[in-house]
């Protein structure tokens, strides 16, 4: 059974390279190239394809997450496989809440790019042993693990907001801010905004 792909990257030199990869195998082919949201919805929409390799990354605008969400709301959806250089906590949860059905990067050798493809054509994951890894230590951890509204806090300090423009960026109240700056102080063991920053970096629960 051939599988057909359509790529959604903003750099065309990658597209070029991935399809080229991509053909290179006998059961696979590229239906279509996309370099951003409303293209890549515009292609899937024309070519009904079985898997989308999305990169995360795609410029200004709508991202790949984003971009995720709207292909697997479509009424013929595709699988959707995430091929990024992007390997933080926040963006691995938030790809596969939208409905990503695997989550590998872009230095994975080509065999483990095609078994990626035809798992997620299956309905089966497909995740980079680092990602997997990841996942593993996060469900098994003892310890208190960053909500996904805490790590939005996190990344709107590490952008430097105050705690009045955090309130309005999040619609909440200063208080609830504060409440949140304080369980993100005692989960990451810090008592700075600085240090939580920092340390939401180094354990790569966001990406700078």
């Amino acid at each position: 059974m051939t599988l057909r792909l359509v790529l959604v990257d903003d750099h065309p030199v990658v597209r070029a390279g991935v399809r080229a990869l991509i053909e290179s195998s006998d059961d696979l082919i590229v239906a279509g190239e996309a370099s951003n949201a409303a293209e890549a919805v515009a292609v899937v929409e024309r070519e009904r394809p079985d898997v989308v390799l999305m990169d995360l990354s795609l410029g200004d605008g709508v991202g790949g997450i984003e971009a995720t969400a709207r292909l697997r709301g479509l009424e013929h959806a595709p699988a959707v496989l995430v091929l990024t250089t992007y390997d933080s906590e926040s963006d691995i949860l938030r790809a596969l809440d939208a409905g990503a059905g695997g989550y590998l990067l872009k230095d994975a050798p080509p065999e483990q790019l095609f078994a990626g493809i035809r798992s997620v054509a299956g309905g089966a994951p497909a995740l980079a042993p680092s990602v997997a890894a990841m996942l593993m230590r996060r469900a098994s951890s003892p310890e208190p693990r960053v909500t996904e509204r805490e790590v939005e806090v996190l990344e709107l300090l590490a952008d430097g907001l105050g705690n009045r423009e955090l309130a309005r960026a999040l619609f909440v109240s200063e208080a609830t801010v504060k409440s949140h700056l304080s369980h993100i102080y005692a989960k990451l063991g810090v008592d700075t905004r600085a240090g939580a920053v920092a340390a939401a970096i180094e354990q790569r629960i966001i990406r700078r």
